[in-house]
């Protein structure tokens, strides 16, 4: 597990604004009748426009530049001009932006119009258990209790968590020591320390925790066809308070 030293701060910090301020301006495109491949320009777009290049595209062979998913769709949607957004969904947004040798990565599910009571909850409960594990994430504490603290208000709510995918920790490349599941037991794992920078990116179920890949090799859904939400913010260890790296309104 890599602790940045302060000479990786500013870069730390400069790529991880970039991101969050690329996934405000995504999230405000999100509206019915918008593609999600038309996200995706969007998002690419603003990232080369910026000297930078996304994390996401051909990363391990995904062949788009952001993560779009639907509804019962977990993660890593696949952009494409067919999948048109409706009034009532819920879009899940994963950005990914390396700048200056760093990588920045957070993500946001959006409402489009009014939801069903059952999608606000999820989303309030994701939200909740993002602040939560963030909240966690100080010196001395390990891994194991931000896990506990997200998975204890996802249960609390009458939700789930995903289990087969988890957050990380993430400098000069996109996933690095240590994995941060979203589940698990406090005082268990690698202990925090001042410099390292996490992923807390909890992903919640409505219905079961199962989650199976469509056959596009990437795709990620709910067994039980009921919807997910994720949210994810960098955070910064610090000696004090967690520093959140990628602020932005709605996250």
């Amino acid at each position: 597990m890599i602790c940045k030293t302060p000479s990786d701060f500013d870069r730390v910090r400069a790529v991880a604004r970039m991101t969050a301020e690329i996934l405000r301006q995504a999230a405000d495109a999100v509206a019915p009748g918008v593609t999600t491949l038309e996200i995706n320009d969007l998002i690419h777009g603003l990232i080369t426009a910026r000297g930078a290049t996304p994390c996401f595209l051909n990363y391990r062979g995904f062949p788009k530049s952001a993560c779009v998913s639907i509804n019962h769709e977990v993660i890593h949607g696949i952009p494409a001009a067919g999948r048109v957004i409706q009034s009532g969904d819920i879009v899940s947004i994963d950005v990914g932006v390396h700048h200056d040798h760093t990588c920045g990565d957070c993500a946001t599910t959006v409402a489009v119009g009014g939801v069903t009571p059952e999608r606000q909850r999820l989303l309030d409960a994701t939200r909740r258990a993002l602040e939560a594990g963030v909240a966690a994430a100080v010196a001395r504490n390990r891994v194991g209790d931000i896990s506990h603290a997200v998975q204890t208000v996802v249960e609390s709510a009458g939700c789930s968590v995903v289990r087969d995918f988890v957050g990380h920790g993430i400098g000069r490349r996109l996933h690095e020591d240590p994995q941060v599941p979203n589940f698990g037991k406090p005082g268990r794992g690698t202990i925090l320390r001042p410099g390292h920078v996490l992923c807390v990116e909890p992903m919640v179920n409505a219905g079961a925790c199962e989650v199976r890949v469509l056959d596009d090799k990437w795709t990620v859904v709910t067994r039980d066809g009921l919807p997910s939400a994720h949210f994810e913010h960098m955070v910064l260890v610090t000696e004090g308070a967690p520093e959140i790296l990628t602020p932005w309104r709605g996250a």
